[in-house]
Protein backbone atom coordinates (compact mmCIF):
# COMPACT_ATOMS: atom_id res chain seq x y z
CA UNK A 1 0.00 0.00 0.00
CA UNK A 2 1.58 3.07 -1.16
CA UNK A 3 2.45 6.11 1.61
CA UNK A 4 -0.19 8.85 1.46
CA UNK A 5 0.84 12.50 0.12
CA UNK A 6 1.52 15.42 0.82
CA UNK A 7 2.12 18.11 -1.93
CA UNK A 8 3.45 21.57 -1.38
CA UNK A 9 3.44 23.96 -4.26
CA UNK A 10 5.27 27.32 -4.51
CA UNK A 11 7.16 29.13 -7.32
CA UNK A 12 10.41 29.87 -4.77
CA UNK A 13 12.56 26.14 -4.50
CA UNK A 14 13.76 28.11 -1.45
CA UNK A 15 10.25 27.98 -0.27
CA UNK A 16 9.94 24.53 -1.48
CA UNK A 17 12.93 22.79 0.29
CA UNK A 18 12.36 24.83 3.94
CA UNK A 19 8.88 23.19 3.75
CA UNK A 20 10.08 19.31 2.81
CA UNK A 21 12.71 19.67 5.54
CA UNK A 22 10.04 20.94 7.92
CA UNK A 23 7.50 17.74 6.99
CA UNK A 24 10.24 15.08 6.77
CA UNK A 25 12.05 16.55 10.51
CA UNK A 26 8.47 16.28 11.98
CA UNK A 27 6.84 13.02 10.00
CA UNK A 28 9.71 11.25 8.53
CA UNK A 29 8.27 8.64 6.33
CA UNK A 30 5.26 8.54 7.23
CA UNK A 31 4.56 10.40 4.40
CA UNK A 32 5.59 10.58 0.35
CA UNK A 33 6.30 14.42 -0.08
CA UNK A 34 6.33 15.75 -3.63
CA UNK A 35 6.19 19.44 -4.63
CA UNK A 36 5.61 21.38 -7.78
CA UNK A 37 6.39 24.84 -9.25
CA UNK A 38 2.64 26.18 -10.27
CA UNK A 39 -0.86 25.55 -9.94
CA UNK A 40 -0.83 23.28 -13.63
CA UNK A 41 2.29 20.95 -12.87
CA UNK A 42 0.64 20.50 -8.77
CA UNK A 43 -2.89 19.53 -10.54
CA UNK A 44 -0.91 16.83 -13.02
CA UNK A 45 1.01 15.33 -10.18
CA UNK A 46 -2.04 15.22 -8.43
CA UNK A 47 -3.47 13.10 -10.92
CA UNK A 48 -0.62 10.98 -11.18
CA UNK A 49 -0.69 10.05 -7.92
CA UNK A 50 -4.28 9.48 -7.71
CA UNK A 51 -4.03 7.54 -10.35
CA UNK A 52 -1.38 5.07 -8.47
CA UNK A 53 -4.12 4.58 -6.06
CA UNK A 54 -2.17 7.03 -3.48
CA UNK A 55 -4.62 9.45 -1.73
CA UNK A 56 -3.94 12.50 -1.24
CA UNK A 57 -3.93 13.82 2.34
CA UNK A 58 -2.55 17.03 2.21
CA UNK A 59 -1.55 20.42 -0.52
CA UNK A 60 0.06 23.05 0.68
CA UNK A 61 0.09 26.13 -1.53
CA UNK A 62 1.49 29.26 -2.10
CA UNK A 63 -1.09 32.21 -3.11
CA UNK A 64 1.22 34.55 -5.62
CA UNK A 65 2.41 32.37 -8.23
CA UNK A 66 2.46 32.35 -12.01
CA UNK A 67 -0.82 31.50 -14.07
CA UNK A 68 -3.52 30.20 -11.53
CA UNK A 69 -3.53 31.64 -8.02
CA UNK A 70 -3.34 29.35 -4.84
CA UNK A 71 -6.95 30.06 -4.05
CA UNK A 72 -8.02 28.52 -7.34
CA UNK A 73 -5.87 25.55 -7.52
CA UNK A 74 -7.03 24.30 -4.06
CA UNK A 75 -10.43 25.23 -5.32
CA UNK A 76 -9.89 22.86 -8.08
CA UNK A 77 -8.06 19.94 -6.25
CA UNK A 78 -11.19 20.54 -3.83
CA UNK A 79 -13.57 19.74 -6.72
CA UNK A 80 -11.55 16.65 -7.54
CA UNK A 81 -10.22 15.31 -4.52
CA UNK A 82 -12.84 16.80 -1.59
CA UNK A 83 -11.23 15.44 1.06
CA UNK A 84 -7.76 16.29 0.61
CA UNK A 85 -6.94 18.98 3.22
CA UNK A 86 -6.61 22.53 1.80
CA UNK A 87 -3.60 25.19 3.42
CA UNK A 88 -2.99 28.38 1.80
CA UNK A 89 0.39 29.88 2.57
CA UNK A 90 0.76 33.48 1.72
CA UNK A 91 2.60 36.66 2.52
CA UNK A 92 0.35 38.38 -0.46
CA UNK A 93 -3.12 36.61 -0.37
CA UNK A 94 -5.82 39.56 0.39
CA UNK A 95 -8.70 38.53 2.15
CA UNK A 96 -11.48 37.70 -0.45
CA UNK A 97 -8.87 35.06 -2.08
CA UNK A 98 -8.49 33.92 1.19
CA UNK A 99 -12.56 33.82 1.89
CA UNK A 100 -12.71 32.42 -1.39
CA UNK A 101 -10.66 29.34 -0.20
CA UNK A 102 -12.49 28.76 2.47
CA UNK A 103 -15.96 28.90 0.74
CA UNK A 104 -15.15 27.26 -2.42
CA UNK A 105 -12.00 24.74 -1.30
CA UNK A 106 -12.92 23.76 2.13
CA UNK A 107 -9.73 25.53 3.40
CA UNK A 108 -8.44 24.22 6.57
CA UNK A 109 -5.50 26.95 7.48
CA UNK A 110 -4.22 29.64 5.94
CA UNK A 111 -0.32 30.20 6.96
CA UNK A 112 1.22 33.89 6.81
CA UNK A 113 4.63 33.63 5.33
CA UNK A 114 7.31 33.57 7.23
CA UNK A 115 5.89 30.64 8.73
CA UNK A 116 7.49 28.81 11.76
CA UNK A 117 8.19 25.48 12.14
CA UNK A 118 5.39 24.61 15.15
CA UNK A 119 2.90 26.86 13.05
CA UNK A 120 3.29 24.57 9.96
CA UNK A 121 3.55 21.10 11.79
CA UNK A 122 0.61 21.91 14.50
CA UNK A 123 -1.49 22.84 11.29
CA UNK A 124 -0.64 20.24 9.47
CA UNK A 125 -1.09 17.71 12.89
CA UNK A 126 -4.55 19.22 13.49
CA UNK A 127 -5.78 18.52 10.28
CA UNK A 128 -5.07 14.93 10.55
CA UNK A 129 -6.51 14.48 14.03
CA UNK A 130 -9.92 16.46 12.83
CA UNK A 131 -9.70 13.79 9.42
CA UNK A 132 -9.69 10.72 11.16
Amino acid sequence: MPKPAIICVDDEAIVLSSLLRQLEECFGDAYTYETAENAEEALELMEEIADDGTSILIVVSDWLMPGKKGDELLIEAHRKYPSTIKVLLTGQADDSAVNNARENANLHACLRKPWSDTELTNCIKTALANQN
